[in-house]
């Protein structure tokens, strides 16, 4: 259990630096693009996490037809906002509002499965939006896109969090997996066509890097879950926004300010709390496959 969790900390390691390198290409060629080739690139370690059991050709047979295509839908789209965050964001930043994902789960919950929740998972609902409030300070900063981008991206994957609870249980993991990422490839690829500019040769290396690390941080993320139970590798991401607070301040020189470090603690504590809160209720990450959810 002990590798696993430390597997659980590498991966989201791993994760953080292929956001860190979509960051670095930021400005220097379009979002889809971007989208496209991380996605294509991430494609290629995420090959060695299928079971032999599964075929290939399941990707594109699912049990649920519908319910997969909302799952494919809301992780494309939250990929591309990540995207579109990350690259005009602090790093840090991003992730603190990206982290705004399990409130929106705790709000899904209610609404669309009509699960109970309770004051204290409501007080952290609210200690969440207070710390964003810390985070961006409306009224004393600019409101910009990619603030509302990282929003975006939280209540998409708050949408893939709901369906995957719904579909766990019964659906195959390759066919939830590869049919978001063969979604990412395709819809960024035909929404680069109209703009694209040919990545510069010395962009290359990073581009493929991007890729193949969010590929890798999902193959530790597989053999973690194979070596400790997924309720003890899921709070291992919340170190994300540790590993992007030292990737910002090394490589793009962003320090937070007292007040900014603030409202990113509130928000991570408030998300860690709600996931404690909901796994402890119904065991929901013991049903449901662990997947990056852009938390």
């Amino acid at each position: 259990m002990q590798t696993g969790i430390l597997l659980g900390f590498l991966c989201f390691f791993v994760y953080a630096c292929s956001d860190a390198l979509i960051k670095a290409l930021g400005g220097a060629i379009p979002v889809f693009e971007i989208g496209f080739f991380s996605a294509l690139f991430a494609l290629f370690p995420a090959l060695f996490t299928k079971e032999k059991s599964e075929r290939w050709a399941e990707v594109l047979v699912p049990r649920h037809p519908g319910l997969v295509l909302v799952r494919t839908i809301s992780g494309t789209t939250g990929g591309i906002l990540a995207v579109v965050a990350f690259t005009t964001l602090p790093l840090a930043e991003a992730y603190a509002l990206i982290f705004l994902l399990p409130i929106f789960v705790t709000i899904l919950s209610r609404l669309v499965l009509q699960e109970p929740v309770g004051w204290k998972r409501w007080g952290a609902v609210v200690a969440g939006l207070l710390g964003v409030l810390l985070v961006i300070r409306p009224g004393f900063r600019d409101i910009l896109p990619g603030h509302l981008a990282a929003v975006g991206c939280a209540f998409c994957g708050s949408v893939t969090v709901i369906v995957l609870r719904v579909l766990g249980p019964s659906e195959r993991r390759i066919t939830l997996i590869g049919s978001v990422t063969v979604g990412a490839i395709l819809v960024n690829g035909i929404l680069m066509l109209p703009s694209y500019v040919a990545p510069p040769p010395h962009l290359f290396p990073i581009i493929v890097l991007s890729g193949l690390s969010a590929g890798l941080g999902h193959l530790l993320q597989v053999q973690a879950t194979r070596l400790a139970p997924a309720n003890r590798v899921a709070p291992t991401q919340y170190s994300q926004i540790i590993w992007a607070a030292l990737l910002g301040a090394l490589f793009f020189e962003e320090f937070p300010d007292a007040i900014g470090i603030a409202g990113m603690g509130i928000v991570a504590a408030s998300g860690l709390f709600t996931f404690v809160r909901e796994e402890k209720r119904s065991g929901w990450a013991q049903r449901t496959p662990l997947e990056r959810n852009r938390v």
